[in-house]
């Protein structure tokens, strides 16, 4: 059994173009079209491998489109799990256009996932014989799929005495923190809804992080700051800022699943919170670094760490 398992309810095969101009009622010539697979948890063991761990990916997948997404998981390298789902696996596109260097995002809602499908997950994750260290769950909630599942997985969690990382937003998110998490990384929007407030500023954000860690709604929080990096708030290391450098940046797609896989990868190493948020920020940072849906590499992630090092 891995240390590490992520899981993926809504998973996307990702295709991406480019063309010269994006317009309408035209026809438009694109390039040939890249496919990955997509989806929060799959991005996270994806990221995982590149920086040299292992994980297994868990995810909910059918049709066509799901059989390719699995395909390229192993032509990847990448262990995984997939539980067989009736409904098409959804597809999205991004658009690059040439002569702006803009990209156009499509994102599909995903298939309807029968209770039956969505519940095998938690019933294999309940009765596995040997339990992970950390289990990741990333990403949306399939259209059918209850938004209090990561709360069930929270349940779990608690059970079977793994540490859940939970990478979501809206209901799901509210939901699963009254379960007492391992760790979240919400955006300021989300950390304010978790502390019941409408909206927070900068001079609030830290009393209001550690309110929410005081209320038992997870251990660690890294809240995800954009281009000025994240703060790190839990009772063991108070309140930290990780800033990274300014980079190039050509794609933030799939910043924050690197981000997270960083973390994990530094959690397995038992080191500090600190350079947990710190390596962690290296390799989101690193995803912004490269074209349209690729997710960092991994000479990058040391080199920015490296920086950090020097300027923390």
């Amino acid at each position: 059994m891995h240390s590490v398992l992520t899981i993926t309810i809504n998973p996307a095969l990702d295709k991406s173009t480019r063309v010269q101009r994006v317009l309408p009622e035209k026809k438009l010539r694109c390039e040939e079209p890249v496919y990955e697979p997509g989806g929060g948890g799959i991005n996270v063991s994806r990221t995982i491998r590149k920086l040299g761990g292992s994980s297994c990916a868990w995810l909910l997948s059918g049709g066509p489109a799901g059989e390719k997404l699995c395909d390229l998981l192993k032509e990847e390298g990448v262990e995984y799990w997939n539980g067989p789902t009736k409904s098409w696996t959804r597809e999205n596109l991004m658009v690059v256009e040439e002569s702006t260097g803009d990209q156009f995002r499509f994102g599909m809602p995903g298939p309807r996932i029968e209770e039956a499908e969505w519940r095998q997950v938690l019933d294999k994750l309940e009765n596995l014989e040997k339990v992970p260290e950390y289990v990741v769950a990333s990403g949306s909630l399939a259209p059918g799929v209850p938004d209090d599942f990561y709360l069930q997985m929270a349940v779990i969690a608690r059970k079977r005495n793994f540490k859940l990382i939970l990478d979501t937003s809206g209901e799901a998110l509210m939901k699963a923190a009254g379960e007492g998490l391992y760790l979240i990384k919400p955006n300021l929007g989300e950390l304010a809804k978790l502390a019941g407030k409408e909206h927070i500023s900068a001079f609030e954000q830290e009393d209001f992080a550690m309110q929410v860690i005081d209320e038992g709604k997870c251990k660690v929080m890294v809240v995800s700051l954009g281009p000025r990096g994240a703060m790190l708030a839990s009772k063991e290391s108070g309140i930290h800022y990780v800033v990274p450098p300014t980079v190039n940046q050509q794609s933030a797609v799939g910043a924050g699943d690197s981000m997270v896989a960083g973390m994990v990868m530094s959690l397995l190493h038992g080191c500090s919170l600190e350079e947990v948020v710190r390596y962690g920020v290296a390799a989101g940072t690193a995803a912004t670094m490269t074209p349209g849906s690729e997710l960092c590499r991994k000479e990058d992630v040391e080199m920015i760490y490296q920086w950090l090092l020097k300027h923390k």
